[in-house]
């Protein structure tokens, strides 16, 4: 693949002027892997038809509020399943919201209650005894089924009825269920949280030491509630995709016209434009096929998981101020758009790299601590291409200025010739002409990036890494660090919504 990509490429850089027609090549690899990983049970293309257009129809609020939920239960259950870095924090309010001002208010009014009660004489303990209780079922929560022991010994201390006794008869100490209180924290607490519960044994009035102790335990709470993620993922994974689909389905027949178009028209458009593109490119030969001999055979030749990993590439370079996104794949829309990002930066730096080694002596691209220095350089002055404010042309100006510098001083140490004036603007001009969509070689490595990335998704992520087309070479970690994350996203949403796209593709 990439010979016949190396043998078109001055050709294909000026052939079009539609960035989507760099795509790499009919995608016509095996899924074998992936398929074989779709439980029996699956909805299956007969089974799951293509959605037909409902009438318009009025949503109550009670509708709109339950499909709410379905949604945020499905994008919750989608984010732990694809995301193994999932966290969940604790809840931070903007300081000028009026959700915090509110809550702000109904926690002072509540302490200041807290605090006359018990400077009465005597002491009122009501709220007190309902903070106990509250302490207490937060505790019982943090155990495990096997822990008998410390759930005992809970129970037996924070006997709220035995401390109301205790207050009623003027023989209640605070102090004494407090120091209970936060010695059991620090048992149960992770090693994360050793701090915050030891530095409660520094405070000594009741009001400041119970409002700490709350918010240490919810802090807890974070913990536990991620530590339960943690330990169910293995087993929501098994349940995720049949779960997700499921999902989609109920939305789909209830309310397909607020939170989808009727019979999932982007999906669709989608799915249309990859299979004329790959049957295009099968006549005209613009582009490497992803098996078998460029143009040869006919459209009955492409296959649904062909067009489908052709269209997963043209995610990559989506429009997503112009278009929108089809629905199959909207909750992954940031990480598309994240991963296209990526490879936009990786684009840019492949090209650099490669105008400066050819242009250098041999020598220099095998020096492996000058070229990851100079990779280092240009990847820190193309940090900010994502922010609206970054402008290329400047930063490819700069970043000439730094390589002819860095380049200079490698020739010089190693005893080579030093560049002359005329190659050193040379040099220069070729790379502020990466600025260009159209210049021929950021086309190559787009090319060659996108291929590489079709390889690997055909090859049902199972095997090693291809091998990395010409060029690619300084940028090859990088490379396949996003190429694993794509075809991960990629693998998942196939088992969870392919029944969908076989059935509009068929």
């Amino acid at each position: 693949m990439s010979e016949n990509l190396d043998q078109s490429n001055i050709n294909e850089a000026g052939k079009s002027n539609d960035s989507e027609q760099d795509l790499g090549g009919a995608v016509e690899g095996s899924d074998e892997a992936l398929e074989k990983r779709i439980k029996p049970g699956s909805p299956s293309p007969q089974r799951v038809q293509r959605p037909h257009s409902s009438p318009p129809r009025f949503v109550t609020v009670e509708e709109l509020l339950e499909t709410a939920k379905g949604v945020t239960n499905m994008a919750l259950a989608h984010e732990i399943a694809v995301n193994g870095e999932f966290r969940i924090k604790p809840v931070e309010l903007p300081e000028d919201s009026l959700e915090k001002r509110v809550k702000d208010i109904v926690h002072k009014a509540f302490w200041d209650c807290l605090s006359t009660q018990l400077s009465e004489d005597p002491p009122t303990y009501d709220h007190a005894i309902k903070l106990v209780g509250e302490i207490k079922q937060t505790l019982l929560s943090f155990l495990l089924p096997g822990h008998t022991r410390l759930r005992n010994q809970i129970t037996e201390v924070l006997d709220l009825d035995l401390i109301k006794q205790e207050a009623e008869n003027g023989a209640l100490d605070i102090s004494k269920l407090a120091e209970f209180i936060i010695g059991m924290m620090g048992t149960l607490c992770a090693p994360a949280r050793d701090e915050e519960v030891k530095k409660l044994k520094d405070i000594k009035e009741i009001v400041p030491l119970f409002r700490a102790i709350f918010s240490v335990l919810d802090l807890m709470k974070v913990d536990m509630a991620n530590f339960a993620v943690t330990s169910i993922r293995p087993h929501l994974m098994q349940q995720s995709v049949e779960y997700e689909r499921k999902k989609f389905q109920e939305l789909l027949e209830k309310q397909p016209i607020v939170f989808f178009t009727d019979s999932l028209d982007f999906v669709t458009q989608w799915l249309e434009e990859a299979s004329d593109d790959l049957m295009n490119q099968k006549y005209k030969n613009s582009l490497p096929a992803a098996g078998g001999a460029a143009g040869s055979g006919d459209a009955t030749m492409l296959s649904p998981v062909a067009v489908q990993n052709y269209a997963y590439l043209k995610l990559l370079k989506w429009d997503h101020l112009q278009r929108p996104f089809p629905e199959t794949v909207l909750m992954d829309q940031s990480r598309f758009q994240e991963l296209q990002l990526q490879l936009e930066q990786l684009t840019i730096l492949g090209a650099v790299l490669l105008v400066t080694f050819n242009m250098a002596a041999p020598g220099i691209s095998s020096q492996a601590d000058f070229a990851e220095k100079l990779k280092m350089i240009v990847k820190i002055l193309l940090t900010d291409m994502h922010l609206p404010s970054f402008h290329l042309k400047d930063a490819l100006t700069t970043i000439g200025e730094k390589v002819c510098v860095e380049v200079s001083s490698c020739l010089s140490l190693c005893g080579f010739t030093p560049f002359t004036t005329d190659q050193e603007t040379v040099l220069k001009g070729q790379i502020q002409a990466v600025a260009s969509p159209e210049d021929p070689i950021r086309r190559i490595m787009d090319s060659r990036i996108l291929t590489f990335l079709e390889t690997y998704l055909a090859s049902g992520h199972q095997k090693p890494f291809p091998t990395v087309p010409g060029g690619l070479g300084p940028i090859q970690k990088e490379l396949e660090e996003v190429a694993v994350k794509f075809v991960r996203l990629v693998n998942y949403n196939k088992m969870v919504f392919s029944p969908y796209y076989d059935a509009i593709l068929s």
